[in-house]
């Protein structure tokens, strides 16, 4: 001691690191149970407040299916992927991604293309809420340990090319119109589901910037066998069954509600038996996780 002191050193106290929760995650999970309490009012307001959307009845029916599936499939899936003893498991991750997907892409429609109403500020909210935990959540999820619990990397090379056989079918229809309407000015023709032209234009956007280039990287990065390539398979194919089981549902409360051409979609039962199919195969595969506070 007294040489140390001598030499002028001095003896530096060591201070224990503590390893806790990154700043980014915390800052994803307390903005996603933001998302969580406006998610059922929102729902539950667009639902049984007569007259609250001020749009076209094909669009009102729309967004109170959309409403229908947020309360019944959505809001419970977020709640029990935020459970403090569950939240650390790698189907709840996948879960909160895909629902936070789901709060983008949704919530979308909702700000761009509906008229202004009461809900406005809280669809606005649900909407920036959803982009900014979304990416904070994947700059911060466990990518490798979610990866390691797929048991079968065969399964990933199936539900991969089904990812890019569903999202070259869907770009492909939307890029074909697209280039008919360049050439010859003849408008898209709408979906089975009633839309202005407007809500057209939205979806074809939301979907040749987003959903098929994300589905297409996730196919190819699960055909890899890449760590993120399961990460994004699961989410996609998580999201895309709740979207598609959205899509039924908007086509069955546009039919109850006589929507002029509004009709069946012949198609729509096999796309939906495809995503949920993907989404057994390669989730069945995925090890029980250990659970942690």
């Amino acid at each position: 001691m007294g040489t140390a002191n001598a030499l002028g050193i001095r003896r530096v106290r060591q201070v224990p690191v503590r390893v806790g929760v990154p700043v980014g995650l915390r800052a994803a999970r307390i903005m996603s149970m933001v998302i969580l309490a406006l998610l059922p009012v929102a729902s539950v307001c667009g639902l049984w407040i007569d007259g609250v959307y001020r749009d076209p009845p094909a669009v009102a029916s729309m967004l109170r299916a959309y409403d229908l599936v947020t309360l019944v499939v959505v809001v419970p899936a977020l709640a029990l992927a935020l459970l403090p003893s569950w939240r650390t498991a790698r189907l709840a991750q996948l879960v909160w991604l895909s629902v936070l997907v789901y709060g983008v892409y949704n919530y979308a429609i909702y700000v761009f293309i509906t008229a202004f109403n009461a809900l406005f500020l809280i669809h606005v909210a649900l909407f920036g809420l959803s982009v900014f935990a979304l990416a904070l959540a994947l700059g911060t999820v466990d990518v490798t340990t979610i990866a390691t619990g797929f048991r079968a990397r065969i399964r990933a090379r199936v539900v991969g090319g089904v990812l890019l056989l569903l999202a070259g079918g869907l770009a492909g229809m939307w890029v074909v119109n697209a280039v008919r309407f360049a050439v010859t000015g003849d408008l898209p023709p709408e979906s089975y589901v009633v839309l202005p032209i407007a809500g057209v234009h939205l979806a074809y956007v939301l979907d040749l910037a987003l959903f098929a280039p994300a589905c297409a990287l996730a196919g190819v990065l699960l055909w890899r066998r890449v760590a993120w390539g399961y990460v994004l398979g699961g989410v996609m194919v998580l999201f895309g069954t709740v979207y598609q089981l959205s899509y039924l549902t908007a086509l069955a409360f546009q039919s109850w509600t006589g929507v002029p051409g509004a009709a069946f979609d012949p198609v729509e039962p096999v796309i939906v038996g495809v995503f949920v199919a993907a989404t057994a195969l390669l989730l069945t595969g995925l090890r029980q996780p250990a659970r942690s506070s």
